[in-house]
């Protein structure tokens, strides 16, 4: 990677609990009891303090506390994990981080402790503002909920706010999705996340739609649903930065661009992901062998620790990298620059992917402005099919 971008790092922290699993959920979550919990905290603080010498060349530039539900935490805990990695590594002063919450879990006094912990952006779960969708999928909490959540972290001070949101859910509407947009538009978020509903294999959701319990909007219904996203929020003060992330102007979410730029990455929990020294790799998802094998740290070193802890480890080749840069770099809507693709591999790109660039943009799915490579709305709209092209 260049020395630009190596000199920082960023730092996802997975918090795997929540009430209840929600119907449409793959994610690495279950509820807990508070011993586990505990237990859980402890060994996080200790793989955080084991990887100092990891972290030590690197900036902290943005941190995100994700899961699961990171909110229903008690919220001492969430001060003992940011003290944990301040301990080891060095946070820029105006680093991002962002903890995920649910409506139904938050407190005023959760919110006072995260912003005394130094959180500054708060992302909140909705994905709907009709009760009887969220019902169906399986949230905890309604629309009310939701608003005293949105409207609480306000009065706490926090002045970064992000809204997630989910169309094509069962039994959703054209109509009942433009509602929740108002409703959400109205309320004046800094940045709201718009994905479209993937039934995944081995959910509650999948079940359902299988046996004919609930319908899921027609395929029509559901593009229907992504263009007026892009329109309203258009409208209303939101800009697409991303292919499903809209934002007030600098208000985008500078960890998830990180993602899309391949800035190196550590995660800590169970299942958490990390891009490192030209590796990709994962923590295991088995919540007791991993709280065992940092139980046990005594009798370990921190490399025989991340040996034990890490899955699916991947060394990248150079062609992995620069496939990276361009499925990963093209999801942003000013794409890919040539320059940048230039400085890290010390190749043209059109030595890479001529070929490809010229053909995409005589079929309209790409176009070129100065020194950058972009999706047309075209390529927006079958982006998977267009990405693939960039596999070498």
């Amino acid at each position: 990677m260049s020395s630009s971008k190596s000199r920082k790092i960023e730092i996802y922290i997975h918090i795997p609990f929540c009430v209840k699993k929600c119907a449409y959920c793959d994610f690495l979550s279950c509820p807990a009891d508070d011993e586990t919990k505990e237990k859980y905290v402890q060994a996080l603080c200790r793989e955080i303090e084991w990887s100092k010498d990891r972290l030590r060349e690197y900036l902290v530039d943005t941190v995100f506390i994700g899961g699961g539900t990171p909110s229903i935490l008690r919220e001492k805990y969430i001060s003992v994990i940011l003290d944990a990695l301040r301990s080891v590594a060095k946070v820029s002063d105006d680093a991002e981080i962002t903890i995920e919450c649910n409506p139904g879990t938050l407190t005023m006094e959760k919110l006072e402790a995260y912003k005394n912990a130094g959180i500054n952006r708060i992302s909140l779960g909705l994905q709907s503002a009709n009760d009887k969708e969220l019902k169906t999928i399986g949230r905890i909490h309604n629309y009310d909920e939701f608003k005293k959540s949105f409207n609480l972290a306000r009065l706490a001070g926090f002045k970064n706010v992000n809204v997630d949101l989910m169309s094509a859910l069962p039994g959703q509407t054209l109509d009942s999705y433009k509602d929740t947009l108002a409703k959400v538009v109205t309320l004046n978020p800094d940045h709201i996340s718009a994905y479209s509903l993937i039934v995944e294999d081995n959910t509650q959701l999948k079940d359902m739609v299988e046996s004919g319990e609930v319908a899921l909007p027609s395929e029509d219904e559901e593009r229907e649903m992504y263009y007026y996203t892009k329109e309203f929020l258009g409208r209303t003060g939101y800009k697409r930065y991303e292919i499903s992330n809209y934002a007030k102007d600098g208000y985008e979410c500078r960890h998830n661009i990180g993602y899309w730029e391949r800035v190196e990455y550590l995660g800590f929990g169970i299942g958490a992901a990390s891009l490192y020294k030209g590796e990709r790799f994962s923590n295991t998802s088995d919540v007791n062998k991993y709280m065992h094998i940092l139980e046990n740290e005594d009798v370990m070193n921190a490399d025989e620790i991340w040996d034990a802890l890490n899955e699916n480890t991947e060394t990248l080749t150079q062609n992995d990298e620069m496939e990276e840069f361009m499925f990963l770099g093209l999801r942003k809507s000013d794409g890919v620059s040539k320059s940048d693709f230039e400085d890290e591999f010390g190749r043209d790109i059109n030595s890479v992917y001529g070929n490809v660039i010229e053909k995409l943009i005589s079929q309209d799915l790409l176009c070129e402005s100065d020194d950058r490579i972009i999706l047309t709305d075209k390529g927006i709209d079958i982006s998977n099919i267009v990405l693939a092209n960039f596999l070498l």
